[in-house]
């Protein structure tokens, strides 16, 4: 069952159109990736989800239509958005900023126990709790960013460059962590990826966006084995 479902959608910075009308959708429990080299429209297909630039076009949420709502009742619904760039308030310490990920809710006992089970699936964050985020390494720092969206309790996570300035191992942790998640909580997750080696490997569905518009997708098995893909986004 589709959980997203995106049809014609534009966005828009001021009067320049970045998406022209593009359809996609993601099921629920699923992992999708969409790929696509620098200026595509991947960054702007997260933000026009989150409703943080002018769009036309339909975005349906688990049934709902989401397309006229504010940034603030789309997360309320139950998408988290973690940014390029981590987006961590590098002056709060740890466990600061995954207090500050459960803004929306008010049982403290429950807020307690997620920060808990972030902590399961990240056990450097235990170790660094009082730390300030911005002392944290790349790694963690996006570590802090997945645990902190993690604590809205998502159906839905948009993952903008998880993988972007991060040394290879580092990647593989976190992509085996957010499989985990998947397999374990069931929460979909919608990946803007340029690493589409590592993206392809974890997703189960593909995208592939030139110029704000879809020119290819398929099961990610099926993308990764197109020539093209080879060619372009994988290197060999």
């Amino acid at each position: 069952m589709a959980l997203l479902e995106v049809k014609g959608l534009k966005a828009y910075y001021r009067q320049t159109e970045a998406l022209h009308g593009i359809d996609f959708s993601l099921d629920e429990g699923s992992i999708t990736t969409i790929l696509g080299a620098n200026g595509a429209g991947k960054t702007t297909t997260l933000r026009a989800i989150c409703r943080m630039i002018r769009t036309e076009g339909e975005i349906r949420f688990d049934g709902q239509d989401i397309t006229g709502l504010s940034t603030e009742r789309v997360v309320s619904r139950g998408i988290a958005h973690v940014p390029e760039g981590r987006g961590t308030f590098v002056r709060q310490s740890v466990i600061e900023n995954l207090q500050l990920g459960a803004y929306t809710r008010r049982n403290k006992a429950e807020i307690a126990a997620d920060i808990e089970r972030v902590y399961g699936y990240f056990p450097r964050l235990r170790e660094r709790h009082a730390q300030q985020a911005g002392t944290l390494s790349g790694g963690e720092q996006q570590m802090l960013a997945i645990g902190r969206a993690l604590m809205l309790r998502p159906k839905l996570m948009l993952l903008d460059e998880p993988s972007f300035g991060l040394a290879p191992l580092i990647v593989q942790e976190i992509y085996g962590i957010m499989a985990r998640i998947r397999d374990a909580e069931g929460t979909s997750m919608l990946l803007v990826e340029q690493n589409a080696n590592i993206a392809l490997n974890l997703a189960d569905h593909a995208y592939l966006l030139e110029t704000g518009a879809v020119v290819m997708s398929g099961e990610s098995a099926i993308i990764r084995d197109d020539e093209n893909v080879r060619r372009s986004y994988l290197g060999y």
